[in-house]
């Protein structure tokens, strides 16, 4: 049986003027003026630096480049590319001095550590960016990414606000389209680019294409598993998925606090009465 895939296309126009109000409203009412954003040059940081210069404007915008020895010249050229569309400022930081030691003392590590380490380096790169530019870190992952998780808990997956993580990754790419982001990014197989040759799908075992309409019928339309196969989806691919989504719930949460009061941090209490919004 064909699956009977859902439409995911979105109204392109609405969820830009939402994007950019939310970043603008977001930061400003932390008391902050600026943003700053891991550019990688692939397609999700590049729509979120995108949305972030509408937003606040290019000069209060810092994209940060952070190269390892292995990342593609291409990787770096793409960034360039959308520091050049916007004119944002940039920062290129070489995160090789500040891995290698580490790694070099310890043998044997596996690519999926080495990646990790690398993700976490960058992420303490763009906090102290953070500081020193007296801007917000803005996130970069979609919601397909987080719902598989597929990200590093404290690397890629940490910011402060994130203004495409309710776009599933081929709707993120409508979005990138209408906003003329360049197209050798949009069309580019997506890539973390932690190490040579890396891609998000190879890793992944399928494609954004087949799993964004099943997780949108298993989260948006609030099917059962068993429903999902009834639409037409392989069984198997529906049980990987919901197991991926089930282990790491934890990765898309706040530390869990202990309940011991009637008011709890994330549980009763999750904003003062007079927020303002």
């Amino acid at each position: 049986m064909t699956a009977r895939l859902p439409d995911l296309t979105i109204n392109t126009t609405l969820a830009r003027q939402i994007l950019t109000g939310f970043i603008h409203s977001e930061i400003t009412r932390a008391g902050f003026s600026r943003a700053v954003i891991g550019l990688s040059g692939g397609i999700d940081s590049a729509l979120s630096c995108f949305l972030a210069a509408e937003a606040l404007g290019p000069a209060n915008v810092l994209a940060v480049r952070m190269p390892y020895q292995s990342s593609s010249k291409e990787s770096l050229e793409h960034a360039q590319l959308v520091i050049d569309a916007l004119g944002v400022q940039s920062a290129t930081i070489p995160i090789t001095p500040m891995v290698q030691p580490y790694l070099d003392k310890n043998e044997g590590i596996s690519s999926f550590r080495a990646g990790n380490i690398m993700a976490r380096m960058r992420m303490i790169v763009l906090y102290d960016h953070s500081a020193a530019f007296n801007g917000l870190v803005v996130g970069t992952s979609n919601k397909t990414e987080i719902l598989l998780g597929y990200s590093t808990l404290w690397g890629d997956s940490a910011c402060a606000l994130n203004p495409i993580g309710d776009l599933y990754k081929t709707q993120l790419r409508q979005l990138s389209r209408d906003m003329d982001i360049p197209e050798v990014i949009v069309s580019k197989p997506p890539t973390a680019d932690l190490w040579l040759g890396q891609t998000d799908e190879g890793e992944l075992g399928f494609t954004y294409a087949d799993v964004d309409p099943l997780l949108y019928l298993l989260v948006d339309e609030r099917y059962t598993p068993q429903e999902c196969v009834e639409a037409g989806f392989d069984e198997s691919f529906v049980t990987k998925v919901v197991d991926r989504i089930r282990r790491n719930q934890f990765k898309r949460i706040l530390p869990p606090v202990a309940k011991l009061s009637h008011r709890t941090i994330g549980y009763d209490f999750l904003y003062l009465r007079d927020w303002g919004t």
